[in-house]
C-alpha cells in the first residue's frame, strides 16, 4: 500500500515510464550501493588488521634480536649441535643407500668382508649417456686404501704375448692372503674407467660359486682402480698343461697329471658352467686359456671378458677370430652365441686336457673349419684319450645343436667317469712344446687374449 502510495504520488499514474525507472532505483540501484559500502568496510577492517600484525612483528624482530645479542654464545652451541644431527642424519642416509651398492664379490670368503674395505658404483654407463668426469666417492669409513696391499711384485705372463696396454697384473697379499691386483692404468679416460668398473659390476651379478674365482674388492676411491681377485698359484691351465708334459722343461713345479684328474676338474669345470648357464650367462670363451688351476688342483672357471664386451655390444672382431678353434659351427657360421656353442666348447677343452694343451683341429687353418665340419669331420681320438673320456667329448661336439648333450648329462657322466678313471698312469706328450707352431695351430694372432683379464 505505502509502496504503491509513494509511486502513485511521485509519477502520474498514466505514465508508466516514470513507474518503471522508479522501480528500477529500488530493486537494483539501491542494493549496489549497499553492497559497495559493504565492500569499503570489509577493505578497512583488512587494512587495519594488516597494520596491526606489522607492529606486533617488529616488536618480536626487536625482541629476538636483543635476546640474540645477550645470549649468543648459546645460540651458537644448539645450532652447532643441530648441525652435527642434521649431519649424521644425512651421512647415514647416504651409507644406507650405498650399502645397497656394494660390490659383494664372487664367492667371498667368511674371513674376509669386501664392504669393510671398497665400495664401487652399481649403477653401469649406458651407451648414450655421458660418462662422468669424476667417480663417485665412497663414504670415508668405508675407502680402501693403495697402503692395504703389501708384496707388490709384477705377475708374469705365461709366454711371450702382445700385452693389454690398459691393465696391468700384480701379485700382492691383503690380509695375508695372496691376491691379484687388476690395476688399471693412471692415464685411463672416462670410458676407460666406467668400462672397468662396469666389467666389476658384471662380475659381481653372477654371484658366489665354488668354481668361480673370488673378487674381493675393487678400489675406486682414486686413481688407479684396482680390482682385487683370488689368486690360484698354478694358474692359467693352458700353461700348467704345458709344465706336465714330459719334455718341458720350463718355469714352474712340474705335474703328475691322471686321467681321473681330468675327469675331476672338468666336473668342476661343467659344474660353474652349468651355475653360469642358470643366471643366464653364456659364457662363450670356454677353453684351458680360461681355467684357473689352485694348489690343491682344483679349477675355476674364468676369462668372462667376451661375454662382458657382448654384453655391452664391444666384441671385437679380431678377438673373436683367435677363438675360433673353439668355436661352434652355428658361431663359425656368424650366429649367436648359445648354452649348445657352449656345450660345444666343452668338448674341445675335453680334448686340450687329455693332449696336455695341444690346440685342436691342429691341421686346419681356421679360416677352414667351418668347411671341414661340415664335410662331417669331428675332433680325432687322442692316442692317451680313454673310451668314456672320448664319449664324452663327441657327445659335446655334435654337428646339430640339439644332437649335443646337455650339462646335466655332461656332468654326471664325468663324475660317474671319475670313479672308474686310472689314477696311476700319469699322462705324458713326447713332443716337445713349441710356442710359435702353437700359436699358429691355435688360430692366434699377434694381438691373443689371454685368460687372465
Amino acid at each position: 500500500m505505502s509502496n504503491s502510495f509513494n509511486t502513485t504520488s511521485l509519477c502520474d499514474p498514466s505514465d508508466r515510464i516514470c513507474v518503471a525507472q522508479l522501480y528500477e532505483q529500488e530493486v537494483i540501484v539501491v542494493p549496489v550501493l549497499l553492497l559497495a559500502i559493504f565492500l569499503g568496510t570489509l577493505l578497512t577492517l583488512c587494512f587495519l588488521r594488516l597494520c596491526s600484525k606489522k607492529e606486533v612483528d617488529a616488536v618480536t624482530t626487536h625482541h629476538t634480536h636483543s635476546h640474540h645479542h645477550t645470549h649468543r654464545h648459546h645460540t651458537d652451541n644448539e645450532l652447532n649441535a643441530q648441525r652435527h644431527s642434521t649431519n649424521s642424519r644425512h651421512h647415514a642416509h647416504r651409507q644406507h643407500r650405498h650399502s645397497r651398492q656394494h660390490l659383494q664379490g664372487i664367492d667371498a670368503p667368511p674371513a674376509l668382508n669386501p664392504l669393510e674395505y671398497e665400495v664401487v658404483p652399481m649403477t653401469p654407463q649406458t651407451q648414450n649417456s655421458k660418462p662422468s668426469s669424476q667417480l663417485a666417492a665412497p663414504p670415508l669409513s668405508t675407502e680402501r686404501q693403495h697402503e692395504s696391499f703389501q708384496l707388490i711384485t709384477p705377475l708374469p705372463l705365461s709366454f711371450a704375448m702382445k700385452q693389454d696396454n690398459d691393465v696391468t697384473l700384480y701379485r700382492a697379499t691383503m690380509d695375508r692372503k695372496a691376491v691379484v691386483l687388476r690395476v688399471l692404468k693412471e692415464t685411463a679416460n672416462d670410458r676407460e674407467q666406467q668400462n672397468f668398473l662396469g666389467f666389476a659390476h658384471f662380475l659381481s651379478e653372477l654371484g658366489p660359486h665354488a668354481c668361480l674365482p673370488a673378487m674381493l674388492g675393487v678400489v675406486t676411491v682414486r686413481s688407479p682402480l684396482i680390482m682385487v681377485l683370488e689368486e690360484l698359484e698354478n694358474r692359467d691351465l693352458l700353461g700348467f698343461l704345458w709344465r706336465c708334459r714330459q719334455d718341458h722343461q720350463g718355469v714352474g713345479k712340474p705335474c703328475d697329471l691322471t686321467e681321473k684328474r681330468i675327469f675331476t676338474m672338468a666336473g668342476q669345470i661343467a659344474s660353474a658352467l652349468e651355475y653360469l648357464h642358470s643366471k643366464n650367462c653364456i659364457h662363450g670363451n670356454i677353453g684351458a686359456r680360461s681355467v684357473l688351476v689352485g694348489q690343491d688342483l682344483s679349477v675355476k672357471l674364468w676369462g668372462f671378458g667376451p661375454a662382458y664386451h657382448r654384453r655391452t655390444e664391444e666384441s671385437s672382431a679380431g678377438k673373436e677370430m683367435e677363438m675360433r678353434k673353439w668355436q661352434a659351427p652355428e658361431v663359425l657360421a656368424r650366429r649367436p652365441f648359445s648354452y649348445s656353442s657352449d656345450i660345444w666348447s666343452f668338448g674341445i677343452l675335453l680334448y686340450e686336457m687329455v693332449t696336455l694343451g695341444e690346440p685342436p683341429f691342429p691341421r686346419i687353418m681356421a679360416s677352414e673349419l667351418l668347411q671341414y665340419l661340415q664335410r662331417g669331420n669331428t675332433l680325432k681320438r687322442p692316442a692317451n684319450c680313454s673310451n668314456s673320456l672320448y664319449s664324452i667329448m663327441k657327445e659335446c661336439c655334435q654337428w646339430r645343436p640339439q644332437d649335443r648333450a646337455s650339462l646335466a648329462e655332461v656332468t654326471s657322466k664325468l663324475w660317474l667317469g671319475e670313479r672308474s678313471a686310472n689314477d696311476t698312469a700319469v699322462l705324458r706328450v713326447p713332443e716337445p712344446l713349441n710356442i710359435e707352431k702353437y700359436m699358429r695351430e691355435a688360430g692366434y694372432g699377434e694381438a691373443y687374449n689371454f685368460a687372465v683379464l
